[in-house]
């Protein structure tokens, strides 16, 4: 049974927009877990898939989903090469049919078992956007390694002490938006790498936008290789400087 009861609920429509490269042994068991979460739930969704070309067939496999699930929850809009992760989201919100939208790793480092969690929240105090963090009690991350977890916390820290942000995770990029609210704070934004989910939720707040935040579990990548890298390190702190100047 659906604990989603607040007026209106049932109206709503959920698009979970899933940028991939080289996910194939990903993707069926995220996609299967969404499914299983938003029947569970009684809550209409639809799954955008952005494949930029990957070389191991994750396009392949999506296809395979899309005639499982049906075209109308598994809708495809790949890319012709790897175009970044900003520019991803651009491209599917020119797609997506619902009022919300959900923007996750597809790697399975986001659990869709918190999904209700952020519906709910959303719903009780009517958010703009409603943001996973590790940072908080209830929030913590698996399977990285003492590096991994330093960049992290110092990013997110950096981002406090120059921005004011007002969130305690920055760097996350596990959120529910309103799909206008997004469209209107993308059109706003100039990042289309690592940065790009800083950049969006300090925007978002300067904007003048509701933002409440849910403790998340981050779990390393189940398969495959981490795509964050030195250029992505370099860039964010390119990005605080400019949004220190712009926003």
């Amino acid at each position: 049974m659906s604990d989603f009861s607040a007026p209106g609920s049932n109206l709503n429509k959920y698009s979970v927009i899933l940028p991939t490269y080289n996910e194939r042994r990903n993707l069926p068991v995220l996609v299967w877990l969404l499914e299983k979460v938003f029947r569970e739930n009684q809550i209409d969704w639809e799954a955008i898939i952005v494949d930029d070309a990957s070389p191991d067939g994750t396009l392949e496999v999506a296809k395979q989903l899309q005639r499982l699930y049906g075209e109308d929850k598994i809708v495809l809009k790949p890319r012709t090469g790897k175009l970044g992760l900003g520019t991803a989201y651009i491209h599917a919100l020119n797609f997506v049919t619902g009022n919300f939208v959900i923007i996750m790793d597809a790697d399975f480092s986001h659990h869709p078992k918190y999904l209700p969690k952020f519906i709910r929240m959303q719903q009780l105090y009517s958010l703009d956007i409603v943001t996973g963090t590790r940072y908080i009690p209830g929030g913590g991350v698996h399977g990285w390694d003492l590096k991994r977890k330093v960049i992290s916390r110092g990013a997110n820290l950096l981002a406090k002490i120059a921005l004011w942000p007002g969130v305690s995770d920055v760097t996350g990029s596990f959120r529910l938006y309103k799909t206008n609210v997004l469209r209107t704070i993308i059109s706003h934004t100039q990042s289309k790498g690592y940065v790009f989910q800083m950049e969006i939720i300090v925007r978002a707040k300067a904007m003048g936008y509701t933002v409440g935040e849910v403790p998340i579990n981050f779990v390393d990548r189940v398969y495959g290789e981490s795509k964050l890298g030195g250029d992505e390190i370099v860039q964010y702190a390119k990005g605080i400087w400019d949004l220190m100047r712009s926003v």
